[in-house]
Parts: C-alpha cells; sequence; structure tokens
C-alpha cells in the first residue's frame, strides 16, 4: 500500500535554502519541489500542490505578490512567507497567509506549522473569522 505525500513547493533564489528546506520536507515525509524564482513555480503550474513556502525577498515577482496571484487561482492553498529581512511587520500583507517565518527559522516550528494547515485544510479549511 502506497501512501501519498503531501507535495510542499518551496520559492527562494538562495539555492541553500531551497536545498535545506528540500533535505528538511523529505525527512519529515512531504514530497518537495523547489523553484528559484515565482515564475518557475507559475510555468510549473500549481495543481497537485498541498502547500507553498515563498520567499518574500525575490528579484521579479516577491513573496507577497506570488501569495496574491496564488491566492486568486487557489484561494485554499496553504501559505507560508520566510523572509531574512523586516518585511513581516506589514501585517496588511500577510492577510490570507497561512504563517511567516523569520530566516533562520526553527525547522519544528515550521514542520508543526505545515501540518497544522494540511490537517486544517483536510478538514475543509475550518478558518476563523
Amino acid at each position: 500500500m502506497t501512501t501519498i505525500r503531501p507535495i510542499v513547493a518551496v520559492v527562494d533564489d538562495d539555492p541553500r535554502l531551497l536545498e535545506s528546506l528540500e533535505n528538511l520536507l523529505e525527512s519529515a515525509g512531504y514530497a518537495s519541489r523547489s523553484f528559484s524564482s515565482a515564475r518557475s513555480l507559475l510555468i510549473s503550474g500549481l495543481s497537485g500542490l498541498d502547500v507553498l513556502i515563498a520567499d518574500i525577498g525575490m528579484p521579479g515577482m516577491d513573496g507577497f505578490e506570488l501569495c496574491d496571484l496564488v491566492k486568486k487561482v487557489r484561494p485554499d492553498l496553504p501559505m507560508f512567507l520566510i523572509t531574512g529581512r523586516h518585511e513581516i511587520a506589514d501585517a496588511d500583507r500577510v492577510q490570507g497567509v497561512s504563517g511567516c517565518f523569520r530566516k533562520p527559522f526553527d525547522a519544528q516550528d515550521m514542520l508543526a506549522a505545515i501540518g497544522n494547515a494540511l490537517r486544517k485544510s483536510k478538514n475543509g479549511g475550518e478558518h476563523e473569522s
């Protein structure tokens, strides 16, 4: 019997972070898809993804813009933003995002947040008002 592993897409222009997150996610039982830009993710497509993790500060389309675009197509897709800067201070920009993490973030906190988001999405999206 095969178990379907949730697919987590990671978008970051830092190849070391992509590799690190890919290893973390794979070791936790997730299937990981890494993208070096928002554009490469969008070209690949959003179908089949269970979670999206995007860096805020990327050249071209930043993480905020990517999440805004993804919300229009996949409004129920859990999305997390990560940053090495202070962009997450802008609370208005993170509305509708499952969570924000400042680099360096705690790996176990990230995995717990992903697990919680996946459980909520499987239970029909128990959104608080």
